[in-house]
């Protein structure tokens, strides 16, 4: 699966809390999500980011709580992947588990700047910055995890399997 979008750079340390503030929790209305993700960092996000568009962080993006509004937000609001030196745990998970990509590559977060263009392949793990022609390499998913990713999610992942 080939991705290519538009950067949205951040820093270290972006917390669930950021990425979807807590005062929308009580909505799981994707639009409602996807019009307030990321705005306490980047009030500008929600009108300017396009469809397929990457978000690129630093190191242990998501952390904070177990939360899945946070990637469903991100999700929603037409991001296509993220892209971090690291990775929450949870957030890992939560964005495996509702089929929103996530790839781990320090190297292409330190070359990528905010309005670069990226293309990633999520079945190599391979993000090409298009500003500078370099490509760098993530640890790819497992064949299974891309799969569910590509379903849409676990949920979807099991239905159709049990179809």
């Amino acid at each position: 699966m080939k991705l290519k979008g538009k950067v949205f750079k951040y820093g270290d340390n972006v917390d669930t809390d950021v990425i979807i503030p807590a005062r929308y929790l009580n909505s799981s209305d994707p639009e409602n999500l996807a019009a307030h993700c990321m705005e306490d960092i980047d009030a500008d996000f929600a009108d300017e980011v396009s469809e397929g568009d990457i978000i690129v962080g630093g190191k242990n993006f998501g952390s904070g709580s177990s939360r899945e509004h946070a990637p469903l937000a991100i999700k929603y609001a037409g991001v296509s992947c993220v892209v971090a030196e690291s990775f929450a745990r949870i957030f890992y998970r939560n964005s495996i588990n509702i089929g929103l990509p996530i790839l781990e590559s320090p190297e292409a977060v330190q070359a990528a700047e905010a309005g670069d263009e990226l293309e990633v392949d999520i079945d190599k793990g391979e993000v090409k910055n298009l500003r500078t022609g370099e490509t760098y390499q993530a640890a790819p998913f497992p064949p299974f995890m891309q799969e569910i990713i590509k379903d849409g999610g676990l949920i979807e992942h099991v239905k159709k399997e049990l179809v």
